[in-house]
């Protein structure tokens, strides 16, 4: 399915755009494409290694795009954005992320579990090389991550053909426990948890470099964890 909906759909995708002659695109990319084995921030050019169909799927979009870029007399125009973990919801709570399946993502799930929809929160391994035990990630608020979308489009629209790839986090290293434990103070709710054994395809350390994104498009994350963490229930707590 990811291969389906993620490349298929993209090719399709970019054949219509080239023959209605717009060629200028910002695509979701992944910090997936980076694979495991982190101990330090990661930089935009740093191996492409992907440990799951998912992040296998977004490395093949990015090489279809740059081969776009290669082949075609200069005339596309690319931002590849490489997310790290968007969470949080819009501030006013009315937009926020309510999957129709079970989620994949923590925060949906926490939230989930803060509303008593779970009974508890199941944290994938707690012996990861990390200062708790638990896999560390750098979550950005998905606000940050909308103005992030416009400022390279704006980039782009001001440029002849180019290609970018930028990384899109907060550059700070945030634990399972971290998130969860702030999550209850500001937002003054019970989350019940437990460890379980680790799941295939993760990775223990995964934090952005982020500078090429502030230095080039004009852009930083505003938000921080408390906003992330309150807007996000903000929205769960609504419905």
């Amino acid at each position: 399915k990811y291969w389906d909906n993620n490349v298929n759909g993209s090719i399709c995708l970019f054949q219509v755009m080239e023959e209605f002659n717009c060629q200028t695109i910002v695509f979701s990319s992944s910090a997936s494409v980076y694979g495991s084995n982190h101990k330090n921030e990661i930089i935009e050019s740093a191996n492409i290694s992907p440990i799951n169909p998912y992040g296998h799927t977004k490395a093949a979009i990015e090489k279809i795009l740059e081969g776009l870029y290669l082949s075609s007399s200069k005339k596309w125009r690319i931002a590849n954005l490489r997310y790290f973990n968007p969470i949080g919801a819009h501030d006013s709570g009315l937009i926020g992320e309510d999957p129709n399946d079970q989620p994949n993502n923590l925060f949906p799930i926490i939230c989930r579990v803060a509303l008593g929809r779970y009974e508890k929160l199941k944290i994938y391994g707690n012996n990861w090389d990390t200062k708790d035990g638990t896999g560390v990630r750098d979550y950005i608020h998905v606000m940050d991550l909308a103005e992030a979308h416009l400022s390279a489009l704006d980039y782009l629209l001001e440029s002849k053909s180019k290609l970018i790839t930028l990384n899109i986090g907060t550059g700070i290293a945030t634990s399972v426990l971290d998130l969860v434990k702030r999550f209850i103070e500001i937002n003054n709710c019970s989350i019940p948890y437990e460890f379980t054994k680790r799941r295939k395809g993760d990775s223990s350390f995964l934090v952005a470099n982020n500078q090429l994104a502030i230095s080039i498009i004009n852009w930083k994350p505003k938000k921080n964890l408390d906003d992330m963490c309150r807007d996000g229930w903000k929205y769960y707590s609504k419905k």
